[in-house]
């Protein structure tokens, strides 16, 4: 590992909304294309990013435009590029006139696709390049060329690669982009490949553009960069053909600890950039996935938990704290004393170890019977194991709600808050909009400041009958404090309510317990 002062820098180009938008069923809208492509550039600062395909559709050209008038007045369009076909004037064309600077030009890095897909000898293909190329460069458009299966064409036929790039490297190509198009390689693979490829032409710049068709993508970064290459094509969240790119998140961290080089990217924004992508791109990530999953900084074994209060033992350099989010300590069957007391800490509740022993106990049968359990319902496990109403603040008595076609619902409420009764009524749109109506009413009556409702996920079971229990998370945000709160029942509206009972009683003892 490099530790210098003076440690290669190594650049990103990220290419989410080009391949990445080439995963099966994602289409990002433009709006969504424009905000990705800032995130990407100025929060999360990646070098380069590859927006579009040129000729597609108009509204992949206004994104672009929209792209490119806002780089432009950052002083940075020479990082938005576009990827375009040796196709002579028409794509210079429609990339110029949506504002961009820089093409990526694919032309066809297998002889076998050169062949039979163009029906052209490498001459001739060369030939069409260098009028494409020459063209681009009088529009005052910098060129980068891709060779489109680069991988199969060095294996297949080393002399049509190698004159591929002898044939145009008089043009003025800035990168020469290698694709591992299928995603063939293995790690020594690339490193021999890349090692000859600069060897081969010293003065040439190469990108290495990886897939990740074996789960090789990452390892097959490390490879290159050891090989010599500076600059890396990934994608937020491993979007991609088939299995995807190289992932972002893992490549960034992994140059960063495992090879020790330079990095121009924020840390502290893959997260929040890997969740817009999730939500644009409809493309859900594993809970365990690496650097940006939700489980991914969560001890679950209560061993692991005991280390980590007693001195920090299974604690790494790839903590949570370098990318702005929070280490958990999950409550289930597998938690010991340690988890618990982690998440009492967390909450700011104290209990004597007789009854933190009681609420391990509860706990751990909770979750050998497959319940989710959640920081935010250990208060209320407390409460019921010491048989105490300390978090009964709020008791809902009565909710009945009525719906049907084409009409709004309304609601019956009774409740008892503090010992004192409550009724009211509500109306909305849906059956929790109009219990959210009526019980605002009511708590208004206690001077209680409902919380932002900023997310609402509704799980059911897969395979699960019409009568399955359906699990209601709701996110709230209050002040600059983030929380959850959980509800279960067969009825989805009824879990919601729950959820948002959940959320009442905390807050409502959070205020007792500050005028204490």
């Amino acid at each position: 590992m490099t530790n210098s002062a003076n440690a290669r820098h190594i650049r990103l180009m990220d290419t989410t909304l080009r391949d990445g938008e080439q995963t099966q069923g994602v289409s990002f809208a433009v709006n969504e294309k424009v905000n990705i492509a800032r995130a990407l550039l100025q929060s999360l600062k990646v070098d380069r990013i590859e927006v579009a395909s040129a000729c597609v559709s108009e509204g992949e050209k206004q994104a672009v435009a929209e792209i490119c008038e806002w780089a432009a007045s950052e002083g940075i369009l020479d990082r938005v590029e576009v990827l375009g076909f040796v196709d002579y004037k028409r794509s210079v064309d429609w990339i110029t006139s949506a504002g961009a600077k820089v093409i990526n030009l694919l032309t066809k890095g297998s002889e076998k696709h050169c062949r039979e897909q163009l029906g052209q000898t490498l001459e001739g293909h060369v030939a069409a390049i260098t009028r494409t190329v020459e063209y681009a460069i009088e529009q005052g458009v910098t060129v980068n060329m891709y060779l489109e299966d680069w991988s199969s064409g060095y294996q297949d036929s080393k002399d049509y690669v190698f004159g591929l790039i002898s044939g145009t490297q008089h043009l003025g190509i800035s990168h020469y982009l290698l694709p591992d198009t299928l995603g063939l390689l293995a790690p020594n693979e690339v490193f021999d490949a890349l090692t000859e490829m600069q060897q081969r032409f010293p003065n040439e710049e190469f990108d290495f553009h990886p897939h990740n068709d074996y789960g090789l993508a990452t390892a097959n970064v490390f490879a290159a960069i050891n090989a010599g290459i500076n600059n890396i094509h990934c994608t937020m969240n491993c979007l991609g053909e088939r299995a995807g790119n190289a992932s972002l998140a893992e490549v960034a961290v992994g140059i960063k600890d495992k090879l020790g080089l330079k990095l121009s990217i924020d840390e502290t924004r893959i997260a929040v950039l890997s969740r817009m992508v999730e939500n644009f791109s409809g493309k859900w990530i594993a809970a365990n996935t690496p650097v940006v999953g939700a489980d991914v900084f969560t001890q679950t074994a209560g061993i692991h938990a005991d280390g980590d209060l007693k001195g920090n033992l299974y604690v790494s350099k790839l903590g949570p704290e370098r990318f702005a989010r929070k280490r958990k300590y999950a409550l289930g069957k597998m938690s010991g004393k340690a988890s618990i007391a982690n998440n009492l800490v967390e909450l700011g509740i104290s209990l004597s170890a007789e009854d933190q022993a009681k609420v391990l106990e509860r706990v751990v049968s909770l979750g050998d019977s497959k319940h989710v359990i959640t920081s935010e319902d250990l208060p209320f496990i407390i409460a019921d194991v010491m048989e105490s109403k300390e978090y009964q603040h709020i008791d809902l008595k009565k909710c009945d709600i009525n719906t049907g076609l084409d009409v709004g619902s309304t609601v019956s409420i009774r409740v008892i808050i503090d010992e004192e009764e409550f009724q009211g009524s509500g109306s909305g749109n849906g059956g929790f909009d109009a219990f959210m109506d009526g019980i605002e009413k009511i708590l208004q009556q206690k001077e209680f400041q409902m919380p932002l409702l900023t997310d609402y996920e509704v799980h059911i079971p897969r395979g699960g009958k019409t009568d399955a229990l359906t699990e209601c998370i709701i996110t709230w945000q209050s002040d600059d404090r983030e929380f959850k709160t959980r509800g279960v029942d067969s009825n989805q509206v009824m879990a919601g309510i729950k959820a948002t009972i959940r959320m009442i009683n905390i807050m409502l003892h959070a205020r007792a317990a500050s005028t204490n």
